[in-house]
């Protein structure tokens, strides 16, 4: 795996993970949590995040072929979805927004929902595992790359949320919105290239095929 795939992957889970768009999330999600009490807040929210995240990872492209299914299909569904997802990230409303919308009366299972899904583990997050996880393209060197880059973002998301009202005093939530929406433009060009690589998985099966 070479320097340019390694940043595209981090690239990737970043900008569907959105550490830095999750802060508000986590801070009215917290707001009746004891101060004592948000570190483990905190951390059972990564916890299930990174069980649901890697669950998927290893087992997402098994269930696939169990059903049946291409990973080529389902990198085109997950491109669209995805698209769309960065669209509602540009034009709608940010992810703040839409997430602090269910917090407003959470407690302490808060730390589940809706921190840790859709949040942190979000739809996007969950495609984008099993698609960068291809079995038939990546040795399992590779994918074990992309597991220890999905764990350093969300171990870099955990410390975020450590330091989350410092940060939110510092960018406040229009700043959290403007980064929002400027990762959406990412994710975009992220979930076309997805949808031509599908389509070219494809189209190479088909050819097999013939």
């Amino acid at each position: 795996m070479i320097w340019q795939d390694l940043y595209r992957e981090f690239v990737t889970l970043f900008v569907v993970i959105d550490p830095i768009g999750t802060i508000p999330v986590f801070l009215y999600a917290a707001k009746n949590v004891k101060p004592a009490l948000r570190i483990k807040f905190a951390l059972r929210a990564i916890i299930i995040a990174t069980c649901v995240l890697m669950g998927f990872l290893i087992l997402g492209q098994l269930l696939l072929e169990t059903l049946g299914l291409r990973l080529g299909s389902f990198q085109v569904a997950g491109g669209i979805i995805l698209f769309l997802f960065a669209l509602d990230m540009i034009f709608g409303q940010s992810k703040p927004a839409s997430e602090i919308e269910m917090a407003e009366h959470s407690d302490l299972s808060g730390a589940v929902f809706p921190l840790a899904m859709p949040s942190i583990a979000s739809p996007g997050a969950i495609l984008a595992v099993v698609i960068l996880t291809d079995n038939h393209r990546n040795s399992f060197a590779e994918q074990a790359v992309t597991a220890g880059i999905l764990m350093s973002i969300l171990l870099l998301t955990f410390v975020l949320l450590l330091i989350a009202t410092r940060i939110q005093k510092l960018i406040g939530d229009t700043g959290a919105s403007i980064i929002s929406r400027i990762m959406g433009l990412v994710l975009a060009t992220v979930a076309i290239d997805a949808i031509i690589n599908g389509l070219v998985s494809l189209e190479l099966a088909a050819l097999f095929a013939a």
